[in-house]
């Protein structure tokens, strides 16, 4: 079994993070077992390291060591200067005049600073960032929904366009079949006439090669010419097609008769989004109460790439 696991309420040593917490170092505020005593103790020697058991620890703060005197810790802050200053940078000349507070006034303040903003990025702006959160991923629902219909409105206009060409060539079409019918049936007409005379004109031919050579005087004199009605010749029929001029297909024209689409824009509301207050109480905006340094087990100070506990 994981021994990180397996008891979630047992504090573990700040070293190696795994065994349970025996001892405490009260100058560095490190909490450790029993094997990393020696470990921590020979990390540093700066100063000598107290070391007690874990039950009869001191809350005490650890002041940040000097940037410039390293064996020194800083009780006093130079505002001015925004750094914190020991005992041997005051007695220098180069923090003369400067405004000066105690260090930890200052912590007590960035803390007091500190408590405002997490309770303003609890209460306000973080449910105000989840409220935006929503509100946008409601606008792309929407917004795809919207663009869907869109979508299918103008296909829906465009079939009904395509139903009104459809029925204006059906138009053409049956008038082209009317008129190719009435002039295939005139031209029939006039194809069985001639086929009619050409018959008659093969028997008129074959009647007089009979009388020709008959030596009957008398079917010579009975005969009787029909070459003046063949020497008039028939009308010529000639079939005049409709005309069908197409119009030049103006794209401007188009897209005015089928309509118009405009352009889609992002605008920016001028209200814009509000903050959301999540709690209502006479005390909601307030920091809440600020602790005395004094009464924290533990604090963290940054110092020259050093993290002390």
């Amino acid at each position: 079994m994981d021994p990180r696991t397996s008891a979630q309420d047992v504090m573990r040593c700040d070293l190696c993070e795994t065994a349970v917490v025996q001892m405490h170092c009260d100058t560095c505020l490190v909490n450790l077992c029993k094997a990393c005593v020696g470990e921590h103790a020979s990390a540093d020697l700066s100063e000598p390291h107290k070391i007690v058991d874990f039950k009869n620890r001191k809350s005490t703060t650890l002041y940040p060591r000097c940037i410039t005197h390293n064996k020194e810790r800083c009780k006093i802050y130079c505002k001015q200067c925004d750094i914190p200053l020991c005992i041997k940078c005051l007695v220098s000349d180069q923090h003369l005049g400067h405004k000066l507070s105690e260090m930890l006034q200052v912590l007590e303040e960035k803390r007091d600073s500190f408590f405002k903003e997490q309770n303003e990025l609890n209460e306000t702006i973080y449910p105000t960032y989840q409220n935006i959160e929503c509100d946008i991923e409601k606008r792309i629902t929407e917004l795809e929904k919207e663009y869907e219909d869109l979508l299918t409105t103008i296909i829906q206009h465009g079939e009904k366009w395509h139903r009104e060409i459809d029925k204006l060539v059906n138009k053409f079409q049956a008038e082209l079949d009317e008129t190719k019918k009435t002039q295939l049936q005139a031209l029939m007409k006039h194809l069985d006439g001639t086929k009619q005379n050409i018959s008659k004109i093969r028997n008129e031919i074959n009647s007089l090669e009979v009388v020709l050579n008959s030596e009957d005087t008398f079917q010579l004199l009975c005969m009787k010419s029909n070459l003046k009605e063949y020497r008039q010749l028939p009308q010529k029929i000639v079939p005049c097609l409709p005309r069908f001029k197409p119009e030049r297909i103006q794209e401007d024209y188009v897209c005015k008769m089928f309509g118009a689409l405009s352009s889609g824009t992002l605008t920016s509301d001028v209200q814009g989004y509000t903050m959301e207050i999540t709690q209502e109480s006479p005390e909601a905006g307030s920091s809440p109460p600020v602790k005395q340094l004094l009464n924290e087990q533990k604090m963290v100070i940054i110092d020259s790439g050093k993290r002390y506990i």
